[in-house]
């Protein structure tokens, strides 16, 4: 009776999981937390400040913006591979082909390394503030949370044009054919043509915008100060549902079915179910995580607080 009862059991289970009703991973809590310092990092409060993290298919890269530095993790085992100077106070990260896009934002410019050996292929001037990062599939975008605007970058990194947004552009999300800005203090999304800036949509959310993604059928804004994500279909911009998470939701990413979601001020994340939105699991992380990055297997998250990343690799 007991074989047949366990039978059972794990019968139920493997149709639950195969309908998304339970993660493979439902009884991970505790992620795998790898160190990021060293001699240098380890004098500084908080270390490098781990801020972004971005993953090329190879290797995962870390900003660690106190270091005014960027790491390159090996993806397969979570080694250090190499760290690079970049500009001042790095805060935002994103791999396009064979290069990886850096934007310092204290130094107002954007740095472009070879994602190969992290060779420095250029450094580029741009507005005041550079944050979030987004590719529409020909020119990079990026988000200056000082300026209130957000620039069309060439892949050789000349600026091609400037549009105005909402207070403190923070992210931006392409959805294939529009932008989408986070304005953090006007607690507003806006959905921006890329062609000539015009704006085609405003859309209320939470307290403090923060991040932002698109996962390949809808928007997904994280809200600060109001411990829930907004979930909006891009086609009209109609909120489809707003839902609770831990403590300061910051960064987030899709694994294609589930949504990932940072709690900077809670140091878990959260992950959804991408249709409905309920609460698959929460995991610890670090200490003070803000951003996050899955590379097709695993996700990675960067602990601002205690200088390190949290992973699922090797769970």
């Amino acid at each position: 009776m007991k074989a047949v009862a366990r039978s059972r059991i794990g019968l139920a289970a493997f149709w639950l999981a195969a309908f998304g009703f339970v993660s493979v991973r439902a009884q991970l809590r505790v992620l795998t937390e790898i160190p990021l310092a060293d001699n240098v990092t380890a004098s500084l409060p908080g270390g490098g400040g781990p801020e972004a993290v971005a993953s090329d298919g190879t290797s995962i890269w870390v900003a660690e913006q106190f270091t005014n530095t960027v790491t390159r993790l090996d993806r397969l085992t979570g080694l250090p591979l190499g760290t690079f100077p970049v500009g001042r106070r790095p805060v935002a990260l994103l791999a396009i082909g064979p290069t990886l896009w850096v934007a310092n934002l204290q130094s107002d410019t954007l740095t472009k390394l070879r994602t190969s050996d992290g060779a420095e292929l250029g450094t580029f001037q741009v507005g005041d503030g550079p944050g979030g990062l987004a590719f529409d599939g020909r020119n990079l975008w990026v988000a200056h949370q000082n300026s209130d605007t957000v620039s069309k970058i060439s892949m050789d990194g000349a600026v091609l044009a400037t549009f105005r947004t909402g207070r403190r552009p923070l992210n931006l999300a392409h959805d294939g054919v529009n932008l989408w800005v986070v304005n953090n203090l006007a607690n507003t999304v806006i959905k921006l043509r890329p062609a000539d800036g015009a704006i085609l949509a405003t859309i209320r959310v939470g307290d403090g915008p923060f991040g932002i993604l698109y996962d390949g059928a809808a928007i997904w804004v994280t809200n600060f100060f109001s411990r829930s994500v907004t979930k909006i279909r891009p086609a009209d911009g109609a909120r489809l549902g707003t839902f609770a998470v831990d403590d300061g939701p910051s960064g987030l990413a899709t694994d294609g079915r589930t949504v990932w979601i940072v709690n900077h001020g809670s140091s878990t994340v959260t992950r959804l179910n991408g249709l409905t939105g309920g609460v698959i699991a929460t995991y610890t992380a670090g200490r003070g995580p803000f951003g996050i990055a899955f590379d097709g297997r695993n996700v990675w998250i960067a602990n601002s607080g205690s200088s390190s990343v949290s992973t699922t690799l090797g769970q």
